[in-house]
């Protein structure tokens, strides 16, 4: 049936979640996924609480360092290297626990205010422009303006003040700025508005985030943003070298104050993503084990001004009585890293240096995939859709936010809180065919490959790759069919 309003959409595929499932379930069989490996392969190997399984390369090197005695700032030094040897002299790095851990040391570094001295703290604030993802780079300071206080509250796991809320620092807040072009339409069944970045414009949302820097100037400490490259993350206009143009002026606004721009990669490459000397970050932080394949890890690259309090904070910048680097006791030694992640960050900062196409083969390969089996969509939810290629995150992202255009009611969009809530039926119900989801909210679906989708040396297993991608288009359209649009 048609609906009047996108509420009811929203209502009637609530209504219809156990007939999507069934369907699902059904068209697992249709599609002729083998029962063996049902459960046992996904559309990612990014995602924090399903990694990857580790290519033979990098198990290798983790089993050899760990029978040999290797103090850990060796290692650190050999990672430093590689920074070095790839971006230059100017920058250095810091391997961490995990890149949440990544960004909460950087901007506890450079975000925030002393805690020592006579006197009241003053405030500090920095600028997050309005992206995916905010619960990460923008959920470090209390939220301005007040409209966004409690933009963080359905997300996570728990609530309050030991949820999303506890991860908000000293005499800190965060500006949220909307982007020009964006559109932040409220869709999902958990019916809250969604980052739609599509249509982002580069040359007007630099002049809104200059408005603000100017605003909140006497107590502005910093920007950051995610470091992606596509489309639907807001970063489709680019430079002639592939560099997104929002990105570049960012960087150039930071400066224009003195302060750091710090950018949020996790789900991004080193070496082969994004590059701070195009762009202008500062500091890049990144989860290893999502698209570089190393163990449970982040790594912190940035230019050395800034790096050096950042490693000092780590215990990692040289001891009390003068050497130029340790492995020890600091501010933030509960996100030491350890052995084992260390050794495979050296392997993979190796491979994606001397080797990259081990990582931008199999997306090569996999985009030819998601093309073919959403070249078959049912035409009528054909028009709208952007697929496009990201080495940075090692994805292809397919999004549909175009299918909405000229007020028609286009392939359900599912908000981030549908995912915390269980109620993102574009991942949900992947499940019921046997496939662990994607990140697929805000119009947006991630498709990545890794998680046995690849054989030991990382090469693309086309057969179980196309299974998933057949099983996505498969939902797709038994969820266009409920929402009344089939």
């Amino acid at each position: 049936m048609a609906h009047k309003y996108k509420f009811q959409l929203y209502k009637d595929l609530l209504a219809n979640v156990a007939n999507i499932y069934g369907d699902a379930k059904k068209a697992a069989d249709e599609i002729g996924i083998p029962k063996e490996i049902r459960g046992k392969f996904g559309m990612t190997g990014a995602i924090s609480g399903c990694p990857a399984p580790l290519r033979k390369d990098i198990l290798e090197a983790s089993e050899k360092g760990a029978k040999e005695v290797i103090p850990l700032a060796k290692l650190m030094e050999e990672i430093r290297e590689l920074v070095k040897d790839v971006y230059g002299d100017e920058y250095d790095a810091a391997a961490v626990s995990t890149c949440e851990a990544g960004i909460w040391a950087s901007f506890d570094t450079l975000f925030t205010p002393p805690m020592q001295g006579r006197g009241d703290n003053y405030r500090a604030r920095y600028i997050a422009p309005y992206e995916k993802h905010l619960h990460h780079q923008g959920s470090y300071g209390r939220p301005f303006p007040g409209r966004f206080k409690d933009i963080f509250a359905d997300r996570g796991s728990t609530p309050g003040e030991l949820g999303f809320y506890g991860k908000r620092q000293n005499n800190t807040d965060t500006v949220i700025v909307p982007l020009e072009g964006a559109d932040y339409s409220v869709h999902g069944i958990k019916y809250h508005p969604v980052p739609l970045l599509t249509g982002v414009d580069p040359e007007a949302s630099i002049e809104k985030l200059a408005l603000h820097a100017e605003i909140h100037e006497n107590m502005l400490t910093g920007f950051t943003s995610l470091g992606y490259e596509t489309p639907g993350y807001g970063y489709g206009a680019k430079d002639e070298d592939g560099t997104p143009l929002l990105q570049k002026y960012i960087a150039d606004l930071a400066h224009s104050y003195d302060i750091p721009y710090v950018v949020d990669n996790a789900w991004g490459l080193p070496f082969v993503g994004h590059d701070p000397r195009k762009s202008g970050a500062d500091v890049v932080i990144y989860s290893m084990d999502k698209a570089t394949g190393a163990a449970t890890s982040g790594l912190i690259i940035g230019k050395e001004e800034y790096m050096v309090p950042i490693r000092r904070a780590l215990g990692l910048h040289g001891d009390r009585w003068g050497t130029t680097a340790s492995y020890g006791k600091a501010a933030y030694v509960a996100f030491d890293a350890g052995k084992e992640a260390l050794l495979t960050q050296v392997q993979a900062l190796k491979v994606l240096k001397d080797n990259p196409e081990v990582l931008t083969k199999p997306v090569d390969d996999l985009e030819r995939i998601v093309k073919e089996e959403f070249d078959k969509i049912n035409p009528k939810l054909r028009d709208g859709i952007l697929i496009s290629k990201s080495y940075n995150s090692t994805a292809v992202e397919v999004n549909y936010e175009g299918t909405w255009k000229n007020g028609q009611m286009g392939i359900p969009i599912f908000s981030i809180e549908d995912m915390y809530s269980g109620t993102n039926l574009m991942q949900t119900g992947m499940g019921q065919l046997g496939v662990i989801p994607t990140v697929a909210y805000d119009g947006n679906i991630y498709i990545s490959t890794g998680l046995g989708t690849t054989d030991e040396d990382g090469n693309l297993i086309e057969d179980v790759a196309r299974y998933g991608v057949k099983a996505q288009v498969k939902l797709i359209e038994i969820i266009c069919h409920y929402a009344g649009l089939l």
